[in-house]
């Protein structure tokens, strides 16, 4: 599928220009320079013509560490075939930087940003230095100049339709069932390996890894196909304590909780180089919070500070809500266990999306009700009628008892050990609704309200008889 890819130094409105595109916020906007460190690709559409936009992090001239990283990233990633837009800011002067790496290109646009006047834009001719073919004057922040820019893209699309080529994994996924996607978002601490676990199941350098904390703003999403499914990874920002998250990562973290909405399963990352910490704890609570499945996976076991019953154990004491949640040893670096985390996810997923027929269903309830009958409430007897699987993703099962309020927690969450026990819901959370016996409810209701009404028709039959008697005696 055709790469448009947006170019340039920081704060010169690139992530702008990526969300008029999109025409919604999806890339995070700072004036803070390097907010932007991933390149954000989402799939979009011009003129009906699918292609991948491409937001990339700024390009400097005199890089180091994690920059210049960042820098030898982005340029490797374009192709020859991609059209390229390269971004400059219209209120600052020509740099000779911009000049060598546009001119460097193929394919590329010339696009001068923040012209908001007209008059404060420099001569068409002081750009000639660039030897572009095409200027575009525009600004994103009051919508001007965008309708010309995207009319030539989508030319250009129509014109390579024919002879692009499939530079991504994903250009053939589209024509897949989107039954067959599994969104997995993958979540930890900062630093405990996640854009690496990214890079090893894509088997390629997607994700940017460094040493320096809070490396990943932007989520990183990227589909793989394996066995006929699509596996839809988002690598997402590292969280640290409440009260050490400042500036650009209290964006990265609202943007996390909102990829966690559309998930389906999550990779809990832990770093099994040293012993958890609380924030562990709090963070695998999100996917409680958000009701995902889950995969636990223990990083860096090449480094790892204890065997690994130990380690279980621990894990047994600090996540006992998590223990229906598959446990897994990895290594970035030595790539042990990659491809077993992909067999996992897949059944996860197939768990997480279980149906129990009704009828086995009740079966199921009926043994554990045997087997450990309901506790009574004071005195009184609580009854289970019967049992039905209302949605999967996760799955839901609805009791239908004469006292609902009166199960305890505890009794719900024997039921849902013992299915456990009865069927694989490995990974997968299992949500129980005791409900009362409505529609009887509403029968009496309606009852009620019937004979409510005969009474009334009855009574004003009867006040009406008794006025015409009251007027014949009169008379």
């Amino acid at each position: 599928m055709q790469k448009v890819v947006i170019l340039g130094k920081p704060n010169v409105g690139k992530s702008s220009l990526f969300n008029c595109f999109l025409k919604q916020r999806v890339a995070i906007i700072s004036e803070i320079e390097g907010t932007t460190r991933d390149i954000n690709i989402k799939q979009t559409q011009i003129n009906d013509i699918d292609f991948l936009l491409c937001d990339t992090a700024g390009i400097l001239p005199k890089s180091e560490g994690i920059f210049r990283d960042i820098k030898n990233k982005i340029l490797s990633f374009i192709n020859s075939e991609d059209i390229i837009i390269y971004v400059l800011d219209g209120k600052e002067a020509i740099d000779d930087f911009d000049v060598k790496i546009f001119r460097s290109l193929k394919n590329a646009l010339l696009v001068i940003n923040k012209i908001d006047i007209a008059k404060n834009r420099l001569q068409d001719w002081e750009y000639g230095i660039f030897g572009a073919k095409n200027i575009f004057y525009i600004s994103t922040t009051h919508n001007r100049g965008l309708q010309g820019l995207k009319d030539y893209i989508g030319f250009l699309l129509a014109k390579n339709q024919n002879d692009e080529l499939e530079e991504l994994e994903s250009s053939n996924l589209k024509t897949l069932d989107s039954t067959n996607i599994i969104n997995i978002g993958i979540i930890g601490r900062v630093n405990v390996g996640k854009s690496s676990i990214l890079n090893a199941l894509l088997d390629k350098e997607r994700s940017i890894v460094s040493e320096i904390e809070g490396t990943t703003i932007d989520p990183v999403d990227e589909r793989i196909e394996y066995k006929n499914k699509i596996l839809n990874f988002v690598d997402t920002a590292g969280i640290r304590r409440a009260s050490k998250i400042e500036g650009i990562e209290k964006f990265a973290l609202e943007r996390t909780k909102k990829i966690l909405k559309s998930s389906n399963i999550i990779l809990l990352i832990l770093d099994a180089s040293k012993p958890f910490v609380e924030l562990d704890e709090k963070i695998s609570g999100l996917s409680d919070k958000f009701n995902l499945g889950i995969i636990i996976i223990l990083n860096k076991w090449d480094i790892k500070y204890a065997e690994f019953s130990k380690i279980k154990q621990e894990i047994k004491r600090k996540f006992a809500y998590l223990s229906y949640a598959p446990i897994i040893t990895t290594s970035a670096v030595t790539k042990r266990n990659i491809n077993d985390i992909k067999d996992i996810i897949l059944e996860v997923s197939e768990n997480f999306n279980r149906r129990i027929p009704t009828a086995i269903l009740n079966e199921s309830i009926a043994n554990a009700t045997k087997i450990h009958p309901i506790p009574s409430d004071k005195g009184k007897m609580v009854k289970i009628y019967y049992a039905t699987q209302i949605d999967s993703a996760p799955p839901q099962i609805v009791l239908i008892m004469n006292k609902p309020k009166s199960l305890h927690f505890s009794y719900k969450r024997y039921l849902v050990n013992h299915l456990r026990r009865n069927f694989n819901f490995s990974g997968s959370p299992i949500l129980i609704f005791p409900k009362s016996k409505v529609r009887d409810e509403n029968k009496d209701s309606k009852s009620n309200e019937i004979n409510s009404k005969k009474y009334l028709i009855n009574k004003t039959n009867l006040d009406s008889i008794d006025s015409k008697n009251t007027e014949s005696s009169e008379n």
